[in-house]
């Protein structure tokens, strides 16, 4: 009976004993799992400004384009008018400097939005969609990392084997601290 009672003692020592690598493995699949959603919410806010960049360095090209059809419409009136015989009165003269004057200004408006200011606002706009772009991949693969990591976690627990829990811990850590520095645009 006392043999029976031993084994029970143990079996209760060992139980526990578990029971505390359980628990912690299930308070860093807890841990992995917040960093996940975080991480999860800052992919999506990235993916939201690309979106919202790729729209607004679209919209700004589509502007600039309409700018330079008026500019050209304006420099063929100016060539046609130039042409012609009664060129040299006074309200034709008129009329071509107005076109010539009117295409300059599609062209450059310093303080306005003539084709070269509407250029340079695409290529900043172009700049802050390329960069949300990267941000967005570098929080995609670390949250890929964080949801390998929980597995790894998880599979430590089936199987009983703490390897898979240091390995959870090691690439589930990396992860965290790569979507923490692609979050804050430091890589």
């Amino acid at each position: 009976m006392s043999e029976e009672f031993e084994h029970a003692q143990e079996h209760l020592e060992h139980s526990t004993h578990n029971s505390k690598g359980h628990t912690r493995t299930a308070l860093v699949i807890a841990v992995m799992a917040a960093a996940l959603a975080l991480i999860e919410f800052a992919a999506k806010d990235a993916q939201t400004n690309y979106l919202t960049n790729h729209i607004a360095a679209s919209d700004t090209w589509a502007q600039y384009q309409a700018k330079a059809v008026r500019r050209t419409v304006l420099t063929s009136e100016a060539e046609l008018l130039q042409s012609l015989p009664a060129a040299a009165e006074p309200g034709v003269k008129q009329r071509i400097a107005d076109a010539l004057a009117n295409a300059g200004r599609m062209r450059s408006e310093p303080g306005g939005d003539g084709m070269e200011q509407l250029a340079e606002r695409a290529h900043t706009q172009e700049h802050l969609r390329d960069h949300e772009m990267h941000r967005t991949h570098v929080l995609e693969l670390a949250s890929g990392g964080l949801q390998i990591s929980i597995v790894l976690a998880s599979i430590s627990v089936v199987i009983d084997l703490p390897l898979f829990m240091v390995a959870s811990v090691v690439f589930g850590s990396a992860s965290a601290l790569y979507g923490l520095l692609g979050a804050f645009s430091v890589v």
